[in-house]
């Protein structure tokens, strides 16, 4: 009953409960915000995320542009529902590069963290072209618009610059010839070797289906098809359980 008494005591003097209740808040406050100033990252290190090739960097743009997060988002969380439906959960790792992210948390559409490779390039043509012509009871908007849109590399090095200023780790090697790999990774009949030794995992082939030009659709697909892809989840393993 004593202790009853003296928390009846608390409750009735609100000077001495703001007093008490600002202490706690402050310890659990200390406890959860100090460890990050001895800590250099809050994001565990995954092998094979890489920076966005400048197609796939344009791409995203489109997507953004468009305003496809609004209906898609790309956090699958660690649900044995979720993970059956889209796959492995998301990890932090795979939006470090990411300004902004598209987390989300509205699905009037499928999540598509792990869109990447579960399709084929023409399947996405079709659904952006016409989304009911492979998925009837779709509410998507057409985009074929972005097959008439051709690109060129434009400023597309002083994206990458700006996207180093916040963080990214594009090398100087990656700047100085982003115009070149935005050409090759859409087109067919180019040598994507030095490509892919700057951008492990990068795709490189005709994404819209017509090889003489370069369109918004190229980069859209691109974006779309390496979501998901970079990482070995059949290798990884989370870093708690490596200890």
């Amino acid at each position: 009953m004593s202790i009853l008494n003296r928390h009846g005591t608390i409750e009735r003097n609100i000077t001495l409960l703001a007093v008490l209740t600002l202490i706690v808040v402050s310890i659990g406050g200390l406890v959860q915000i100090a460890p990050l100033f001895w800590i250099e990252n809050t994001i565990e290190k995954v092998n094979g995320v890489r920076p966005y090739t400048p197609l796939e960097l344009v791409g995203r743009n489109i997507y953004i542009r468009e305003g496809c997060y609004n209906c898609h988002s790309q956090m699958i969380r660690p649900f044995r529902d979720e993970a059956e439906r889209f796959g492995h959960y998301s990890l932090a790792a795979e939006s470090m590069y990411d300004h902004p992210f598209q987390w989300g948390s509205k699905r009037t559409g499928p999540d598509l963290a792990r869109v990447g490779g579960r399709y084929s390039d023409e399947w996405h043509v079709t659904h952006l072209t016409d989304p009911r012509a492979v998925v009837p009871e779709s509410i998507m908007p057409g985009y074929a618009f972005l097959a008439r849109k051709e690109l060129t590399p434009g400023d597309i090095a002083a994206h990458l610059k700006a996207n180093r200023a916040v963080g990214v780790p594009y090398s100087d090697e990656m700047i100085s010839k982003a115009a070149a790999d935005f050409r090759t990774q859409a087109d067919p009949d180019a040598d994507p070797t030095d490509l892919q030794r700057r951008y492990p995992k990068a795709q490189a082939r005709d994404f819209d289906g017509d090889p003489a030009k370069l369109t918004e659709m190229d980069a859209l697909i691109a974006y779309l098809q390496m979501l998901g892809t970079l990482v070995d989840f059949n290798s990884y393993v989370p870093e708690d359980n490596r200890r």
